[in-house]
């Protein structure tokens, strides 16, 4: 068996764990889960933590389990949360659970004959007929109050300024969490609940009742919140989140994410959110070290990670949409673009709008008389004949050359350039 805990250990993703845990993985194969609220229809990287835990554990040797809370999620966990969320109806959450599913495939082994393929649960499967009378009179009675107020998740809710406090169903989650892992350690043998810190306390209230329940033993581990090095938080942009989905952040973006991180930032994530070994990693941050503006190792994690989630071809795309602004891409690749994909590599650019109808044009009628990329004529005849100006990549070297329909983006763009870093869009309408 190959040890996981070392494993997460050297990679900086323990925050807490329960003693005699790591000797328990050493047995053998054993199995574990982490819990996933489906208030959406799609992962954000800040899920990927937990996510990537589950993807050491497979390869170590042990079975993943990834619970989806069908249940729960109709609550809201309380953790750390200011406010109470919105519940969602039944409906949603099926949608959410197979749109998560499906993201989790990229990651996990489910389909294998393998001993520890992954499974996935869903809570709601064992919670929707559990009556409130029987859940009070089973499960209720074996956690005090005194117990769970003293988590800090529900200290921190009942110290807050917020006027609504704190509602039953909210200080409920704890215990249902907690019914979970019961749950799982009787029907699919799990004896380790992983996650992010602020779960600690819920792991651990599962792991109390199963001691009290069942007098067997149960364990926990939590992987640190990821932070950035200057204090902001990890996975948000102005924009908001980073989202595994690619209608929610295309590719590209995404790939721009990992490679605009800082160097610090860069060293720490390559090792969680990557399955290099350590030896890679080492050589990799040497290698950076060495001339840190080429950024390799933003490259390297970018490709990784990027790779891992949308395959190899949307990061080839992605490294060819990026080459579109900083490298020297040709008119061909920038024809390859999607739409979607094109503005946004070209986000806050000029853009000018032009009727179909008065093309075919001359370059210069183009740029200074029907648009204000150059403010004259004269201006504009004097930068193309300096071997200034490419229209959609190309250099354009006669002033009297005729931009047409041919030239057209997805049959509406047009992308001005002049000097090196001044990109005008044209829209044709």
């Amino acid at each position: 068996m190959k040890n996981f805990v070392e494993e997460l250990r050297w990679r900086g993703m323990i925050q807490d764990i329960m003693p005699g845990t790591e000797e328990k993985l050493m047995e053998g194969p054993t199995a574990a889960y982490v819990g996933i609220d489906p208030t959406a229809d799609s992962l954000h990287i800040g899920h990927l933590v937990s996510v990537m835990i589950l993807k050491h554990f497979q390869k170590c040797g042990h079975k993943p389990f990834a619970l989806v809370g069908g249940a729960t999620g109709m609550i809201g966990d309380p953790s750390m949360k200011s406010q109470e969320r919105n519940l969602l109806d039944e409906e949603t959450l099926a949608h959410n659970v197979a749109c998560i599913k499906a993201q989790l495939s990229r990651f996990l082994d489910f389909d294998s004959d393998a001993p520890n393929r992954a499974e996935m649960v869903n809570n709601y499967d064992w919670m929707k007929d559990y009556s409130f009378l029987n859940f009070v009179r089973d499960i209720g009675k074996h956690i005090t109050v005194n117990y769970m107020m003293a988590k800090d998740s529900v200290k921190k809710r009942l110290s807050s300024e917020s006027r609504e406090g704190m509602s039953f169903t909210e200080f409920s989650y704890q215990l249902l969490q907690g019914y979970d892992f019961l749950y799982l350690y009787e029907h699919k043998g799990c004896t380790l609940q992983m996650g992010g810190s602020d779960q600690w306390g819920n792991i651990t209230t599962g792991s109390e009742l199963i001691r009290r329940m069942l007098g067997k033993e149960a364990y926990a581990l939590t992987c640190p919140l990821i932070t950035k090095a200057d204090g902001g938080k990890f996975g948000k942009t102005e924009k908001g989140n980073i989202w595994l989905d690619a209608d929610r952040t295309s590719p590209y973006q995404f790939y721009q994410f990992w490679l605009n991180v800082s160097d610090e930032d860069a060293a720490r994530y390559i090792k969680i959110f990557t399955m290099l070994s350590k030896e890679e990693i080492e050589s990799a941050i040497a290698e950076h070290a060495q001339a840190p503006h080429l950024r390799t190792l933003q490259k390297l994690l970018a490709k990784e990670i990027t790779v891992m989630v949308h395959g190899q071809q949307e990061y080839e795309k992605a490294v060819e949409a990026s080459n579109m602004l900083f490298g020297n891409a040709t008119s061909e690749a920038l024809k390859h673009l999607d739409e979607k994909t094109f503005l946004q590599v070209f986000d806050g650019v000029a853009t000018f709008e032009l009727d179909k109808t008065k093309l075919p044009l001359n370059i210069i009628d183009l740029l200074a008389v029907e648009t204000q990329v150059f403010p004259s004529k004269g201006e504009c005849r004097k930068m193309i004949q300096a071997g200034g100006v490419s229209i959609n990549k190309d250099k354009v070297a006669d002033i009297n050359a005729e931009i047409n329909g041919t030239h057209l983006i997805g049959g509406k763009y047009i992308l001005a350039q002049k000097g090196k870093k001044n990109y005008f869009i044209i829209k044709i309408r």
